[in-house]
């Protein structure tokens, strides 16, 4: 069990929503919780979301991303020389 202490101005809003919703204070506390904890959890950063998926499409070759140029301009003149 927890107790927490609320400036009364917020205790009052709670108090009327609760009463509104028809449902306790304590209710109201439980679900704004359950959804704010939800929400934080879903607000993970970039690198969290991608984590999975760095690496997972290896070539094999581990000079890609500094030869790139070299092997893209062997390509198009590969291609066009041809013609």
């Amino acid at each position: 069990m927890i107790t927490v202490r609320l400036p009364q101005e917020l205790e009052q809003k709670l108090i009327l929503f609760a009463q509104h919703k028809h449902k306790s204070k304590s209710e109201v506390i439980k679900e704004a919780l359950e959804k704010l904890l939800a929400q934080e959890q879903a607000q993970q950063d970039s690198y969290s979301l991608g984590e999975a998926y760095f690496g997972r499409h290896q070539s094999g070759d581990g000079t890609l991303s500094t030869t790139y140029k070299a092997k893209l301009k062997s390509k198009l003149h590969a291609k066009y020389d041809s013609h």
